[in-house]
């Protein structure tokens, strides 16, 4: 564990789908996915509503859904606070604003954000949405790629 309590990742991060989805099929390198356990071991982890509703979503069948509902249930959740729809909404015009990309971004993604920047969390992902996000809008969100970016399928 790093200085003052903190793991790899520089503090509790919310877990996004594309490095989860990579952490559950063991598409990350054993040191990735070591420093992964280690932060959820120190409880740096952090779920919320709507990355449990995508990540659920893809479970085959009712026995998954129980296992990965157990499995993500273990992990401490973001305590609520304001709703992240408005400011999730506001990122979203404002990319579409943006002359130099494009305002396509996730909607579970601007959600995740939005709660991110609200609760000062970095999101731990393998997208580029969160450094379009704060690199073309007003919204700052800490950026922790779970690999070196482009060395992942």
């Amino acid at each position: 564990m790093g200085p003052a309590g903190m793991t790899g990742y520089g503090g509790p991060v919310l877990l996004d789908m594309s490095a989860w989805a990579r952490v559950l099929l063991d598409r990350v390198e054993a040191g990735d996915r070591a420093r992964f356990e280690e932060a959820v071991r120190a409880d740096e982890i952090l779920t919320c509503e709507p990355f449990l509703l995508e990540a659920l979503y893809s479970a085959r069948d009712g026995g998954e859904y129980g296992r990965l509902e157990e499995r993500l249930g273990a992990l401490p959740g973001v305590a609520g606070g304001p709703s992240p729809l408005p400011l999730a909404l506001d990122t979203q015009a404002e990319l579409a604003r943006s002359r130099s990309v494009s305002h396509r971004v996730k909607p579970v993604d601007l959600l995740l954000a939005a709660i991110a920047h609200e609760h000062a969390l970095g999101i731990l992902h393998y997208d580029r949405d969160y450094d379009t996000i704060s690199e073309h809008t007003r919204l700052r969100v800490r950026s922790v790629w779970i690999a070196r970016r482009g060395s992942l399928a």
